[in-house]
């Protein structure tokens, strides 16, 4: 009688671990699912995620760095969209330059405190990713966002630096032609399918 009670606890575990096995489901597998009720018989109809497939490997690797990338910037190139709509409502409100200028620096010192250790552990690729999605979102690049609030010199001069590091402020996002790879990226980015 043990060794039937035996035999029947290992059963149920092993049956137990194989049915919750069979439970883990990749959630993004999908896009989304449906019903289809068809003759009195519910069919589901699933929406398959799109899946890239390159004939190279070094075209791959472009396309999961590029992933790997626009994963850990795009959500700092939406603060900077919403940043930018509550600065310049901001702007318009206050009466004279001296208390713009104020307005302007206090910012950049949250900025700095708040990206500097952000910004520290990016890559220069990172950061070419994250300048192309700033201006995807807002209409305007990095050099010319530099521009308007602190000035032509100093925009100038972060120009020359990112320069030296291999980068530029002044690039521009172009969704039809450079950057269509990103482009398809973000959309499925926006939709949850990465």
């Amino acid at each position: 009688m043990k060794i039937f009670r035996y035999i029947l606890a290992l059963a149920l575990i092993f049956v137990a671990y194989n049915t919750s096995g069979q439970r883990r489901i990749r959630e993004r597998a999908y896009w989304h699912s449906e019903w289809v009720v068809e003759n009195g018989d519910s069919i589901p109809i699933f929406h398959i995620t799109p899946i890239r497939k390159y004939a190279r490997k070094p075209d791959m690797r472009r396309y999961a760095r590029m992933v790997r990338a626009v994963k850990r910037v795009y959500p700092i190139a939406e603060e900077a969209k919403t940043l930018m709509a509550s600065m310049e409502q901001e702007l318009l409100a206050l009466p004279n330059k001296k208390q713009q200028k104020l307005y302007i620096k206090g910012i950049e010192k949250r900025l700095v405190r708040e990206y500097t250790p952000v910004i520290k552990k990016m890559t220069i690729y990172d950061g070419k990713v994250l300048l192309k999605l700033i201006d995807r979102q807002v209409d305007n690049t990095a050099f010319e966002i530099i521009k308007e609030f602190r000035g032509g010199f100093e925009a100038g001069m972060w120009q020359a630096l990112a320069k030296i590091f291999g980068n530029n402020l002044k690039t521009d996002y172009d969704p039809e032609k450079d950057d269509q790879l990103l482009e398809r990226i973000v959309t499925l980015y926006e939709k949850g399918l990465l």
